[in-house]
């Protein structure tokens, strides 16, 4: 019997072995944990559809941030939820909103974190859309100056990063102008480039209050059924201004994450979404799974795909896991 030369199962005898030759090495360090800050004191409610993440006032958003910073996780993203809520969501641009005063009382806290902000208008918006209201559409033009409000406090506040997350067109521009007018040259932007109308977002809406009170996003948001056209969105956030561009969501589109990989040269990031964290944390209470190996193949493959940052509610469960590897 002839054997072969080429023995690829030779380097996968032992995990030593195994280690050695790793194309893809998860780290905590390219991790973000979302987080949802909500007005008042002493305030920690569990969202029901997403066990272990919480509805949070400032002084316990800070509490979890001191953990996470533990954990070695460098960086957090801050999603509001408003006092009260109108027509143009105006309490998003609020330098005493949930968001800014959390902000804040990380910047007190002095912790090591790389403070990323959501910029949109659903979370703040009584009918729950990312832009103004007329005749029942969603206006561009009007909403991007609203939007650029928002990022400007969030910068005032002590962000790092704003990330808008509307899919309004021209926002990026509209944000960076604002940002350098007001001398936040510095601050970057990590913009939901390819932001997909997807089913995967449904626990985030009830941990959000964001669900639409009428129709759908679809007239903003991308098809899912695109590929091409994301690559045009990213390019022109590039050439408005983005600093890191983000595809949402990572599973279902990681052939999307290979495509803006290969054809663009910047720094890409995946949000792994809520009903993605969901359905692992269902599986997992049903027994079903191995929620570590499962959680950090997830964790592989989108990194695998090319995103060098990943959005995930796993962060710390990550993290953690890492740490004892």
């Amino acid at each position: 019997m002839t054997f072969p030369v080429h023995r690829p199962r030779r380097l996968r005898r032992t995990e030593r072995l195994r280690g050695l030759v790793r194309e893809t090495r998860l780290s905590a360090s390219g991790l973000v944990y979302p987080m949802f800050a909500c007005p008042g004191n002493k305030v920690r409610t569990e969202v029901s559809s997403m066990p272990g993440v919480f509805q949070q006032s400032p002084d316990q958003i800070v509490e979890e941030c001191r953990e996470v910073a533990g954990l070695g996780i460098p960086a957090v993203i801050l999603f509001g939820l408003p006092e009260k809520k109108d027509e143009t969501g105006s309490e998003a641009a609020s330098p005493t909103g949930a968001v800014q005063r959390s902000i804040e009382a990380i910047r007190k806290a002095k912790l090591d974190l790389v403070v990323i902000t959501d910029v949109c208008l659903c979370e703040y918006t009584s009918h729950g859309h990312c832009g103004v209201i007329k005749d029942d559409e969603v206006q561009n033009d009007p909403s991007i100056a609203l939007l650029a409000d928002a990022a400007l406090s969030h910068a005032r506040a002590g962000a790092d990063i704003v990330a808008p997350s509307d899919m309004m067109d021209g926002r990026v521009a509209a944000i960076r102008r604002k940002l350098d007018e007001n001398k936040f040259s510095d601050v970057a932007i990590l913009s939901y480039a390819a932001k997909y109308c997807s089913a995967f977002y449904g626990p985030f809406r009830e941990a959000a209050q964001s669900t639409p009170q009428f129709g759908d996003r679809r007239s903003y948001q991308m098809d899912p059924a695109n590929a091409r056209e994301a690559l045009r969105e990213v390019e022109l956030d590039l050439e408005e201004g983005a600093d890191i561009i983000m595809v949402k969501p990572a599973l279902p589109y990681l052939d999307i994450i290979v495509r803006v990989r290969e054809r663009f040269d910047v720094p890409v990031a995946a949000y792994n979404v809520s009903a993605e964290y969901s359905m692992v944390k269902a599986a997992a209470r049903n027994g079903w799974i191995d929620e570590q190996r499962i959680v950090l193949e997830i964790m592989t493959s989108i990194q695998r795909a090319g995103a060098s940052t990943i959005l995930t509610y796993h962060a710390k469960d990550v993290a953690r896991w890492l740490g004892k590897c």
